[in-house]
């Protein structure tokens, strides 16, 4: 997989997931930041025991680019929020033109609280051809510009090469 991290280009491979796409070989990730505890691959690839996580606070956008494009079908988003109350709101977004120009597929706020809803998980289906780009932009908390976004897992399944 390559990944770019504030313009570096970065290489890195892991275990291959069963039924998902293989992110590793098929897409390289463009992150706005990254704690290097925590790095992309921890969410898009088999085998971490934690996700991904913000290397600063507020809105983050995590890009997979696809050297071909693709028929995706769904994808799995899933977040963990075990020690603060906040209001998380994402935006999930797809290009055909290799983004030039994107098409929002869902927004979606969630409310974390320790006491009661810690995990986000949710699966998309998105039923497009052509994707050249998949966008993901995380405002971890709406009502705080301090809060670090995080991604424990993001899966992209049945893609089919056109």
């Amino acid at each position: 997989m390559e990944k770019r991290v504030s313009g570096d280009i970065r290489t890195a491979t892991t275990a291959k997931a069963e039924n998902w796409l293989d992110l590793d070989t098929l897409a390289s990730v463009e992150v706005s930041s990254e704690n290097p505890d925590r790095p992309i691959e921890a969410a898009l690839l088999p085998g971490f025991k934690q996700g991904w996580q913000a290397g600063g606070p507020g809105e983050q956008t995590i890009r997979l680019l696809f050297g071909q494009a693709h028929y995706i079908r769904c994808v799995q988003l899933e977040f963990l929020e075990v020690a603060v109350s906040r209001t998380q709101e994402y935006v999930l977004r797809v290009s055909q033109d290799s983004g030039a120009t994107f098409r929002e597929i869902v927004r979606q706020q969630w409310n974390f609280s320790p006491d009661g809803s810690t995990v986000e998980s949710a699966m998309h289906f998105v039923d497009m051809a052509g994707v050249t780009t998949l966008e993901l932009k995380i405002t971890p908390d709406i009502g705080n510009p301090l809060a670090v976004a995080t991604l424990e897992k993001m899966r992209v399944f049945e893609v089919f090469s056109r």
